[in-house]
């Protein structure tokens, strides 16, 4: 990844979708698919125990792999030529069983599929953490009086809670929604050359029902080689719910300016410090979900881009979805990670609020500020704050239930 790349996601996303990640997770799909085919005596148990004890990511040069997939045009074909000769050194016989019936797509699509789902975990976890802690604010401040601003500037009286209620309100949503998405779209995928299976004489659902239970992915009932619709579907809920963390940060870096002074992120040694001027204390968190949201949209817009795919197997399409698939997610997850790490000790100066209110005041007509900017308004907003945020905290209870 980029050095421009690194502050913007987490070490665990980019460690994900690093080299050696990627390979060990393809080399986990052909231990499984060797082993589930012996299993169904579709290969020599003997092989299939080669096989699998040659599938380990340490035994791989897998620098000299993704060189070599330039070439190839796929990084699968350097994996099973290097699998291939490792099985070859304890047993020749087993050579022509190794990606038995399978296919490049299939190793690559399964082990996306592997490297996501740990990628995902870490966006639900960070996305709870976040959520949690708006979902408290909301509470905690749910009479706070703050100036409610439309156009950039000063309409009425909110209150706090109820602002933090409509920034947890489309987090809530997303957890809900992603999960889903997340378990439609994480499916193993076997078909073969033409997605047929047409070499497992007839045991091909069987060899697929297996080795999607040892992986822990679904079982699709189909090969999707080419329907990609779930798959971007999980691509666009990442998306939405980067934009949702963008709107979130916005509000907050335009809270937070010293002139407004209202709301700012917390402070620790290292933390949005300047290069030239001691006395800044930038909004790092924000910075980085912004960001996050400026470039997600580009990153979605590539994998619908991608979807028209030419009949069994794409030219270019396909190959163009997995470049820009863990951009998506390195996106996501920075930018809940800084969110998530920001939002629990958001520093929340009501006495600021409430002068900026009566500074308002004092510069209208005594009509004017009693109907729109009496600090008395953010009681009926925090009551509706109160009763949005028992609704969702209602609707991720009934979520959980459904989940188990």
């Amino acid at each position: 990844m980029s050095i421009f790349e690194g502050f913007l996601s987490t070490s665990e996303t980019l460690g994900a979708f690093s080299d050696r990640a990627f390979v060990d997770a393809m080399l986990r799909f052909e231990a499984a698919l060797a082993r589930a085919q012996a299993a169904e005596g579709l290969i020599p148990e003997s092989a299939a125990n080669s096989i699998v004890s040659s599938c380990k990511v340490e035994l791989f040069d897998v620098a000299k792999i993704v060189r070599e997939s330039g070439r190839a045009g796929s990084v699968a074909i350097p994996l099973v030529k290097a699998l291939r000769e490792a099985v070859g050194l304890f047993n020749a016989e087993a050579v022509p069983f190794v990606h038995f019936g399978s296919t490049s797509q299939d190793v690559i699509d399964s082990a996306m599929a592997l490297v996501t789902r740990e990628a995902v975990a870490l966006v639900e976890s960070d996305l709870a953490k976040a959520a949690d802690a708006l979902l408290r604010l909301a509470v905690t401040h749910a009479e706070t009086p703050m100036l409610a601003r439309t156009l950039m500037q000063p309409a009425s009286v909110t209150s706090f809670g109820f602002k933090c209620a409509g920034w947890a309100a489309p987090l809530v949503r997303s957890r809900i929604r992603l999960r889903d998405a997340a378990k439609h779209a994480l499916q193993l995928q076997l078909g073969g050359a033409v997605g047929t299976l047409a070499q497992r004489k007839g045991q091909g659902a069987a060899v697929r029902k297996r080795m999607a239970r040892e992986l822990g992915l679904g079982d699709p009932g189909a090969t999707w080689h080419t329907q990609r619709d779930e798959w971007v579907a999980l691509g666009c809920e990442l998306a939405l719910v980067t934009g949702s963390l963008g709107k979130i940060a916005v509000d907050i870096s335009l809270l937070g300016q010293y002139e407004v002074g209202e709301v700012t992120e917390p402070s620790e040694p290292g933390r949005g410090g300047s290069s030239a001027m001691p006395h800044k204390r930038n909004p790092v968190a924000s910075m980085v979900a912004i960001a996050a949201a400026h470039r997600a949209p580009q990153r979605v817009a590539a994998l619908l881009g991608a979807m028209p795919q030419q009949h069994e197997r794409a030219l270019g399409a396909w190959q163009a979805e997995l470049a820009e698939w863990p951009q998506l997610l390195m996106s996501a997850h920075g930018s809940v990670r800084a969110m998530a790490g920001a939002l629990p000790g958001l520093q929340v100066d009501a006495a600021r609020m409430r002068a900026n209110i009566d500074r308002l005041r004092a510069e209208l007509p005594r009509d004017a500020a009693d109907e729109w900017f009496a600090p008395a308004l953010a009681h009926d907003a925090g009551q509706t704050a109160l009763a949005e945020v028992k609704a969702l905290q209602a609707r991720l209870d009934s979520d959980k239930e459904l989940s188990r």
